[in-house]
């Protein structure tokens, strides 16, 4: 009798992303078309998920070992994605105040509720290697910036003019493409360095894993404070002053506009690119046999609640 061996089946995420993207533009047009308000959940759904799905189907198809099953994905995007929004809503309401050093404390927070769903969520697996510790740490970020892209776009249709469709579209697009660079990244490198060590029994944090995390965390309060480091940049470019709109807000002067945009998605590309570098430095590493580092904490696995619990 002959055994036929199934693989997996390669690109299926470019099916997905295909037939995603497809029925995203078909819901933007009959939206349009119809005016149709019952379909608005469609739209935002469909427009915040299909890149962090994608990217998740991609990464699923590399991973090292058969423990990460199709089941454990779906159960660290959708609830990891979860735990880490409401963590770092809760969090930040309670402990952040407008101040300039906001945007570290959301770096600090976010980077932290992740890495605690992506560590209570894979407790029980009994190899943890580098590779499938990216893997899912990317999960549990894809998930989170998932569902925080949905509530940004349900955001963004709300204007002062009424209902503003254009706003929705646009935002998805944005945090569309800027979504392989964002949440997903930060938290696969930081996925990667705390699976480096551990084992079934401990999760072993190092010195090593401690910089990188105030290094993600620092990468991600640039990002989002590049707005306004931008603004301040152009501001000194072009020896303008500071105007505001009609919400009080701080906006460029109308004839710096091209200034700001360029300096604001050059600050922008910068930590996109240092991020991917630094990701693909440690898959390089992740081939190579590693010794664990000198200065290291254990943190037994078995005192935190089971991954099938979830």
């Amino acid at each position: 009798m002959t055994t036929v061996s199934r693989r997996p089946h390669r690109r299926a995420w470019l099916r997905i992303f295909a037939v995603g993207l497809l029925l995203w533009v078909l819901s933007v047009i009959v939206t349009y078309a119809t005016g149709n308000p019952n379909l608005l959940p469609t739209l935002v759904l469909l427009g915040s998920f299909l890149v962090p799905v994608t990217f998740v189907a991609w990464a699923f198809e590399r991973r090292d070992s058969g423990e990460i099953t199709a089941e454990l994905v779906f159960r660290t995007f959708f609830v990891g994605g979860v735990l880490g929004v409401l963590g770092a809503s809760v969090l930040e309401t309670y402990l952040l105040y407008p101040s300039m050093w906001l945007y570290v404390g959301v770096g600090l927070i976010e980077e932290a509720v992740k890495l605690i769903a992506l560590a209570l969520l894979t407790r029980g697996l009994a190899q943890k290697s580098m590779r499938d510790g990216i893997i899912l740490g990317a999960t549990v970020g894809f998930g989170f910036s998932a569902f925080e892209s949905a509530g940004y776009a349900l955001t963004s249709l709300f204007t002062a003019q009424g209902l503003s469709l254009s706003d929705l579209v646009t935002t998805e697009l944005l945090r569309g493409l800027l979504a392989p660079v964002g949440h997903g990244l930060w938290t696969a490198i930081l996925g990667g360095l705390l699976f480096a060590w551990s084992t079934r029994e401990h999760f072993v944090l190092s010195l090593r894993l401690a910089l990188a995390f105030l290094g993600v965390a620092l990468l991600h309060a640039l990002w989002d404070s590049m707005s306004a480091i931008a603004l301040v940049i152009t501001l000194v470019l072009t020896g303008q002053v500071a105007q505001f709109d009609s919400r009080g807000l701080v906006a460029p002067p109308a004839d710096v506009t091209t200034v700001y945009t360029v300096t604001t998605w050059t600050g922008q590309g910068v930590i996109a690119v240092t991020g991917v570098l630094w990701l693909l430095v440690l898959l390089r590493r992740s081939r190579r046999k590693r010794r664990e580092p000198h200065w290291t904490y254990r943190v037994p696995a078995t005192r935190m609640p089971a991954a099938g619990q979830y």
